[in-house]
């Protein structure tokens, strides 16, 4: 009976409470947003007048001061391009020179025309590293270099490094013995990627170099072939004698090689025979 008479009079409350109508709800609402909606424009509007008045004056203070002009990058040259990249390459090198892994001792093979090895250097390590075992084909093999070669590995002759280092030896001493008596010494080489050897070879011994291609008949018949060339007065230092071009301009005799060094003696087969 309690409790029914609680649910009753809370009922009645319940039932007596005024209700608010649903459109007044929404019409607040509405209200509400409209209010926000102008307060923000306002806002906007400050905002604008603010930038606005900052704008007129940055320009009175730029009409009043002179205009500077901006500087305009000029294009660099070869040489400060390359100073500029050196620096890059340098600070590269302070900053992460340090790490890493070095590979020490390697093999060098530019190291061989820069600092040739001598005769007593010359080893089977060497030639190996250098591929002087590597021969051609079995099917394009010469009977004559029978006892040259090693084996057949893959279809290919290995020749024999031991008596390759023994010719070495004895043509370096050969070499040797015609420098050291003032001779004539030739290097050719006229295959592609071999000027750089003969030059440097010639600059040693002090002889000549050619890399390009042999003119058949200039040591047989060369005072025909070589009689429109220039005629150098020297003396047993190749340095060059004033007064005498003249003389012997007419009746000087062409120079013939002490010792020619070729190093492709297939394409020259013409220089050899």
């Amino acid at each position: 009976m309690i409790i029914r008479q609680i649910i009753s009079r809370q009922g009645r409350r319940l039932a007596t409470k005024p209700r608010t109508p649903l459109t007044k709800t929404f019409a607040t609402q509405v209200d509400q947003a409209e209010l926000e909606l102008q307060t923000r424009l306002q806002e906007q509007l400050q905002l604008q007048n603010e930038l606005e008045t900052q704008s007129s004056y940055s320009s009175q203070a730029s009409t009043d001061t002179p205009a500077t002009k901006e500087p305009i990058d000029k294009p660099l040259t070869l040489s400060e391009k390359l100073i500029k990249r050196h620096k890059v390459l340098e600070h590269q090198d302070n900053t992460s020179g340090q790490y890493g892994a070095t590979n020490s001792p390697h093999y060098k093979p530019y190291e061989l025309l820069t600092r040739p090895p001598r005769p007593s250097d010359i080893t089977i390590e060497l030639l190996l590293a250098s591929q002087a075992h590597m021969g051609h084909a079995t099917s394009l093999w010469n009977p004559k270099n029978s006892r040259y070669i090693f084996g057949v590995r893959q279809g290919m002759h290995i020749i024999s490094l031991e008596q390759t280092a023994a010719h070495l030896r004895r043509a370096c001493r050969v070499v040797a013995g015609v420098a050291e008596r003032a001779g004539l010494v030739l290097f050719v080489g006229t295959r592609a990627g071999q000027e750089r050897t003969v030059v440097a070879a010639a600059k040693m011994a002090g002889g000549y170099h050619l890399f390009t291609r042999w003119t058949p008949g200039s040591i047989t018949n060369g005072q025909q072939i070589l009689n429109r060339c220039e005629v150098r007065a020297v003396d047993p230092f190749d340095r060059e004698i004033d007064g005498l071009k003249e003389e012997l301009a007419e009746n000087a005799p062409a120079l013939k090689p002490d010792l020619v060094v070729c190093l492709n003696p297939m394409e020259n087969w013409v220089l050899l025979h």
